[in-house]
């Protein structure tokens, strides 16, 4: 198998989030069915927030066991920086999403001087990387290039069946990604265009592809340790928002219920990949 053909394999293992997006175009569901979807995405999203540090800390952890304590110090230190980037990087930049989009009526103005027109908020380029379902697309995305860079290493090292085999459990997992992204549309009623849809399915499916390409050239720790780690950081982010959004729904039961299913749909899909060895 030549790598042309391993890298449009991989790019098939990406872009089967296209799967779980058409879920975002559900209109107006129930407030019963907003909490499930949000909880189930909570879910799945706590299940990859697992998967990625686990497999972050892993070459840390080989390390250290081999007294190689030089190398497990600086990948321990790439692991601390890229983490708390991906967290604390994400809130300030809500923030300041938040303060460039305020609407024109959060600004001073005379009395009555404030027309309907300025009380609109325009989405621009900038609120648009600051909206939910683009920060978990993001946070995907960071971590499907860094499976991307399993595939390629695998093909690398001539184990084509294991490159195989990674390809279809990511391809599940990447399924029931998509979902993640556009829960928390569909749970808010929000109806995106299909242009959205496919533009989040790019930024959360495409890295996949661009992993396998660098991944065949290029075998490092510490690179695939940067980039999960920034992913972990974003998907906890969006979990503590998932959460806050749950909370106000006051649905704990189904709420529940819902994580519950998330989470287990995870490691459902995970099971592919451990029995290929990955």
């Amino acid at each position: 198998m030549g790598s042309a053909q391993v890298a449009l394999l991989g790019a098939i293992a990406g872009f089967t989030i296209y799967l779980g997006l058409p879920i975002g175009r559900l209109r107006s569901p129930l407030p019963k069915v907003r909490a499930l979807l949000n909880a189930a995405a909570t879910g799945i999203l706590i299940f990859l927030l697992w998967d990625v540090l686990t497999h972050a800390w892993e070459p840390i952890d080989t390390a250290l066991g081999h007294h190689h304590y030089g190398a497990a110090t600086g990948n321990g230190a790439v692991f601390a920086l890229c983490f708390g980037v991906g967290l604390v990087g994400l809130v300030h930049f809500d923030r300041m999403v938040a303060r460039r989009t305020a609407p024109a009526a959060s600004r001073p103005s005379g009395p009555g001087a404030a027309s309907a027109t300025e009380l609109r908020v325009r989405p621009t380029g900038l609120s648009r990387l600051g909206d939910l379902p683009m920060m978990i697309a993001i946070g995907i995305g960071l971590h499907n290039f860094a499976e991307g860079l399993a595939i390629g290493n695998s093909a690398a090292h001539g184990e084509l069946q294991l490159a195989v085999l990674l390809i279809i459990g990511f391809g599940l997992h990447n399924a029931t990604e998509g979902f993640g992204i556009v829960a928390p549309m569909a749970a808010a009623g929000r109806l995106p265009s299909w242009g959205y849809l496919a533009l989040l399915g790019l930024i959360g499916g495409g890295p996949t592809f661009l992993g396998t390409l660098v991944g065949q050239h290029v075998v490092n720790d510490t690179v695939s340790i940067g980039f999960l780690t920034l992913a972990a950081g974003s998907i906890l982010y969006v979990v503590i928002e998932l959460l806050a959004v749950a909370r106000k729904q006051a649905l704990k039961t189904l709420t529940t219920w819902g994580i519950l299913l998330g989470v287990l749909a995870g490691f459902a899909t995970d099971a592919i990949v451990t029995a290929a060895g990955a």
